[in-house]
């Protein structure tokens, strides 16, 4: 009998879910935002829907859930009207990323900008309430600098009232 692997190939330790009204309009934005490539997908009980999926972006699969209050699962942010978690996506360009995202149909919440934590760093809300933080590092800095970076950032806030950064 052949060995299981407790984490399946593919997978990384921790990965998201995100939980949405319809997945299959999911899925073609994620290709067109993030380039996503669609793994799998398993059609719900009207044998029409789409109850999961997986999808690759970058180096991650990401799970796509339908919403199914018949079976008390976990609500999406268009029901929640909001969300608790914001996503993370490392890129290789976060202006192109962005950009792109936008165009397939994201808001934009925070215009790509240098941070003082060492990446150049944007946000998006996708049309499904997901928040997304798209990044790419651009210096690598000690915890010192960034401990520094934060100081001077949150002082010039603090006198400017603005969140963003040059």
């Amino acid at each position: 009998m052949a060995t299981v692997n407790p984490i399946p190939e593919g997978f990384n330790s921790v990965s998201a879910h995100l939980v949405l009204q319809d997945v299959a309009k999911a899925i073609e934005y994620y290709k067109q935002a993030f380039g996503a490539q669609e793994i799998f997908r398993m059609p719900g009980p009207d044998g029409e829907s789409i109850m999961h999926a997986e999808v690759r972006i970058g180096n991650s699969i990401v799970m796509l859930a339908a919403e199914m209050p018949q079976f008390a699962g976990p609500k999406s942010p268009q029901t929640l009207d909001g969300t608790t978690v914001s996503i993370h996506l490392y890129v290789e360009d976060v202006d192109a990323v962005y950009d792109q995202a936008v165009k397939a149909g994201a808001t934009a919440t925070m215009p790509a900008m240098d941070t003082f934590w060492g990446d150049r760093y944007g946000k998006i809300q996708d049309p499904f309430g997901h928040v997304w933080g798209i990044a790419t590092r651009i210096k690598n800095l000690t915890p010192e600098e960034i401990g520094q970076g934060a100081e001077t950032f949150f002082k010039e806030m603090a006198e400017n009232g603005s969140a963003c950064q040059d």
